[in-house]
């Protein structure tokens, strides 16, 4: 037997070199992995005398395999995108994750929190409303139940947060922008969540960073429905005269979307080039985005890095660990998509 002591399942993991999810599958149900991969942990079990804690938590807690996954709007493929890659995630760690939405409804969310309670969770992934949410209902939530916040931070109540750098993701796009053509105006709606803020004033230091005058448009309207808000802006702006800019870089993709709508039915022209007059971009890149007429610029968010990470850390969580020793933030950089519409 080797003296090495294993502390936790990252440990034995990276020792036996089979993934993070696979081996905690193998301890669900060891029948569930290929005989080759079960050999290899078996051998690595008997050489590090190693037993997760998680046998221990759960005959304390008496937690069941149900994990609990949260978003704020199920009908936006973008969170339903999120939540496809972290169901399958949890599948493959041997859990049973259900999907519930907010629907956009503070009483919804708290609504959601109550009914995962009762299904005595082993945890909760949960992307919150954000500024309609109630703070102090999820703060005591997490303090109940092992439960990791991604996409939507609400600080202050402890809980990890697994997420994108918007203040290295807008930067960049601006500074595209900027260079291939003229400096963009920032298109936005009433702020629905903290990454709204966020994404502003990430653009507005870039802007003054490069020595230009930052230019914010906010339209009208509030909730979830993005794509109508950003139509009727874009419809409102066209018919005072247009934007401050030739080039718009949108809050998120579901209001470029609807302002790509509006530009159509103006008759302006959207794209990079001789014989355009209005470059659009967003953020994001929304399912949706690449079948835009023209396709959409964006910025990708990792949805992947951000599913694996958020899973990694809730089983992190649900083992015993602490919101301190996972890693309370988490942030994935975003990359450039280049598209016709700028």
């Amino acid at each position: 037997m080797s003296e090495d002591k294993i502390r936790n399942m990252e440990e034995f993991s990276a020792k036996c070199g089979v993934s993070r999810p696979t081996v905690s599958k193998y301890f669900n149900d060891p029948n569930s992995v290929r005989k080759s991969t079960r050999d290899r942990i078996e051998a690595a079990l008997e050489q590090f005398d190693f037993r997760p804690n998680v046998y221990a938590v759960n005959q304390n807690r008496r937690l069941t395999k149900n994990i609990g996954i949260v978003v704020p709007f199920v009908a936006d493929p973008f969170f339903a995108e999120l939540a496809r890659n972290i169901e399958r995630r949890c599948i493959d760690a041997g859990f049973s994750p259900s999907t519930f939405s907010a629907h956009g409804s503070l009483d919804y969310e708290n609504e959601i929190l109550d009914t995962i309670r009762s299904m005595r969770p082993a945890g909760v992934l949960l992307a919150p409303l954000g500024r309609a949410s109630d703070k102090k209902k999820i703060e005591a939530f997490c303090q109940n139940v092992p439960t990791v916040l991604f996409d939507c931070n609400i600080e202050g109540i402890g809980a990890p947060f697994i997420g994108s750098n918007n203040f290295q993701s807008v930067p960049l796009m601006v500074d595209y922008l900027c260079r291939t053509g003229e400096p963009p105006c920032f298109f936005e709606m009433a702020p629905v969540n903290p990454n709204a803020n966020k994404r502003r004033d990430a653009y507005r230091s870039a802007m003054e960073r490069l020595g230009h005058e930052p230019k914010i448009v906010r339209v009208d309207g509030q909730g979830w429905e993005f794509e109508n808000i950003g139509y009727a802006g874009g419809i409102r702006a066209f018919a005072e005269g247009g934007f401050p800019s030739r080039t718009v870089l949108c809050s998120n993709d579901r209001l470029a979307i609807g302002l790509l709508a509006a530009a159509y039915e103006n008759g302006v022209r959207v794209g990079l080039g001789e014989g355009y007059s209005l470059r659009v971009a967003g953020h994001d890149d929304h399912p949706f985005a690449r079948f835009t007429c023209p396709s959409l610029t964006t910025m990708a968010q990792d949805y992947k890095a951000i599913s694996e990470r958020s899973v990694e850390t809730l089983l992190h969580l649900i083992e015993g660990g602490s919101a301190d020793d996972s890693g309370c933030e988490s942030l994935f950089d975003g990359h450039l998509v280049l598209r016709a519409s700028a």
